[in-house]
């Protein structure tokens, strides 16, 4: 008898020690989803009101009103208003470099259009985003923080080894430099894209010809050999 007492004792205890850790995980995680929820209510506070109102003219303070929160309460989850552009470019630019199907194309030249039009799909299903991020010249250099946006260099560097591979293949002259290209492919697509995202456009006009018409004209300048003043540096 006394050992079967120590015995259910001893199951009791452990699962009382057992229940205590579960419980103090439990709280943990719930204030870790917690900050999470904070921290994204931050952030889509503050892209609402850079996009609507600019990136200089909005405050931590004007953000907290947002949402209803003291200003020393968005510091703890963020340092400085810089660090919440920073958060919300790093997202931009995740949504944008997530894989997609050009990586599965095999013609090269095709492989280019799907790439750049990428950008102008962005730009219609992320309109806040593109804007914050190509729109806006008051906020922050993300060379601020080149080591958190190493992604984004290293996605455009993939590009212009594409196109330099495409050069190689005699797809486009021998003499054609890769990053200008790209320069001019991106210039092609985003001018087409602010016109659609900023109203410049005729109430019937169709703006996705116009980004295709506009991207097929670089596009076949640069392969029918038409020769360009532009030169650029690597992309970075």
């Amino acid at each position: 008898m006394p050992s079967n007492n120590v015995k259910i004792l001893n199951t009791v205890q452990r699962s009382s020690v057992k229940w205590h850790k579960e419980g103090q995980l439990g709280v943990k995680e719930r204030h870790e989803r917690e900050r999470e929820a904070v921290a994204r209510a931050i952030l889509d506070a503050a892209r609402d009101l850079f996009v609507a109102e600019g990136y200089q003219n909005v405050s931590i303070r004007k953000i907290a009103e947002k949402i209803e929160y003291s200003p020393a309460a968005i510091y703890g989850y963020f340092p400085s208003k810089d660090d919440i552009f920073l958060a919300l470019a790093e997202e931009g630019f995740r949504i944008l470099f997530a894989p997609g199907d050009e990586m599965s194309i095999a013609d090269p030249i095709d492989k280019i259009r799907a790439g750049f039009w990428r950008l102008y799909e962005f730009s219609k299903e992320h309109p806040e985003y593109f804007a914050l991020m190509f729109l806006d010249r008051s906020v922050p250099p993300i060379s601020k923080d080149w080591q958190r946006f190493g992604f984004v260099r290293e996605m455009k560097g993939f590009m212009a080894a594409h196109i330099q591979s495409v050069i190689d293949q005699g797809l486009l002259p021998p003499d054609t430099q890769a990053d200008a290209v790209f320069r001019i492919l991106a210039a092609a697509i985003h001018g087409a894209a602010v016109m659609r995202l900023c109203g410049r456009l005729g109430p019937h006009d169709d703006a996705d010809a116009l980004a295709r018409d506009t991207f097929e004209a670089a596009l076949t300048g640069l392969r029918t050999g038409i020769p360009h003043t532009f030169h650029s540096e690597p992309c970075e």
